[in-house]
């Protein structure tokens, strides 16, 4: 796969990136590096494999599932300016924060 100026300048906007013009040609050569290693490991045997998540056999810590606070939902909803009670318990309104 060859990359062009134009596919790297496609590529910095995708990914939020402000590029200069006259870097176009060496960022398309450094990505080029880098798409050559990827294709050099697609070439590796991975098929008796496991997936692995860490080099050493971890288990995350478990605890049981249990509620350890809460039910005092009115004591909560008490301080809101707009409380909304509803079926499940009191609700209130927030600003809206995304347009």
């Amino acid at each position: 796969m060859s990359l062009d100026k134009a596919t790297v300048a496609r590529i910095a906007t995708l990914a939020r990136i402000k590029v200069a013009d006259a870097d176009l040609d060496r960022m398309a050569g450094e990505l080029q590096n880098i798409m050559s290693w990827i294709e050099q490991l697609n070439e590796l045997d991975t098929s008796g494999i496991e997936p692995m998540t860490s080099a050493v056999e971890t288990l995350l810590p478990q605890r049981e599932d249990q509620v350890t606070d809460g039910g005092y939902a009115e004591k909560i909803v008490a301080n809101a300016a707009e409380p909304v009670r509803g079926v499940d318990g009191g609700f209130f309104t927030v600003p809206k924060v995304v347009e």
